[in-house]
């Protein structure tokens, strides 16, 4: 089945930097676009960043282009997210996420608090 597991996440100063990682199993990796949604609290989770197949990034929220990138290891089965420039409003827990046969799965999520 399915699998998402992401880690990486923890306390980081503001200014600092993060790169959470989300391992993959249970389905052909290569063959699918991976994508970092966020949800930070009392918000609704929002899309962060998606990589095609054949690794075009894209960043979605203004707030994050030029900080935030994605990248994707297909032989590691590992999607990224590096976060640099963090700031206090990107506390968030950050999910992986997987569009398989028209079904949204998720990982358990790992949380990023930026906070001195």
């Amino acid at each position: 089945q399915v699998q998402l597991v992401e880690s990486g996440g923890g306390l980081v100063q503001p200014g600092g930097s993060l790169r959470l990682s989300c391992a993959a199993s249970g389905f052909t990796f290569s063959s699918y676009a991976m994508s970092w949604y966020r949800q930070g609290p009392g918000k609704e989770r929002e899309l962060v960043a998606t990589i095609t197949v054949i690794g075009v990034a894209t960043t979605y929220v203004d707030s994050m282009k030029g900080r935030f990138t994605i990248s994707r290891d297909n032989a590691k089965r590992t999607v990224y997210l590096q976060m640099n420039s963090l700031k206090p409003e990107d506390t968030a827990v950050y999910y992986c996420n997987v569009r398989y046969y028209a079904m949204d799965y998720w990982g358990k999520g790992t949380l990023v608090t930026v906070s001195s």
